[in-house]
């Protein structure tokens, strides 16, 4: 868990947005146990409904499920519905944006793809 949550965004979200990390990671496997809402509660000093929310949402959408009595686990196609989650997001928020870019700067999608080339051989920066 990060130490600090972020004032930018709803508590919720960043809890949900660190579980999707955690098994996209794979430093939360499949059938393994998340941390309960009051271990986010206890941790954050935050209410657990607030943890709650962001663990519920993550079961409506088939990431966690819940086993009575013992806490919510990770569902075995969890890693794969976040990465084709992350990957549509990825297309929706970055790759339209940049094409749009690209073409009112008049930016040949040949020249676009020597950019993304130049990056990959210089490195992250």
């Amino acid at each position: 868990m990060k130490p600090i949550l972020d004032e930018t965004k709803p508590i919720f979200l960043q809890i949900k947005e660190q579980l999707e990390d955690s098994i996209i990671s794979g430093s939360i496997k499949t059938g393994e146990r998340v941390p309960s809402t009051n271990e986010f509660a206890s941790y954050y000093k935050i209410n657990p409904a607030t943890a709650a929310k962001g663990i519920n949402e993550l079961v409506d959408e088939s990431i966690l499920y819940k086993r009575r009595g013992v806490g919510m686990f990770v569902t075995e196609d969890a890693k794969q519905i976040l990465i084709e989650k992350r990957r549509q997001s990825f297309y929706k928020n970055y790759l339209l944006p940049l094409k749009n870019e690209a073409e009112k700067l008049q930016i040949s999608q040949e020249e676009l793809k020597e950019m993304v080339e130049r990056l990959e051989q210089d490195g992250e920066n």
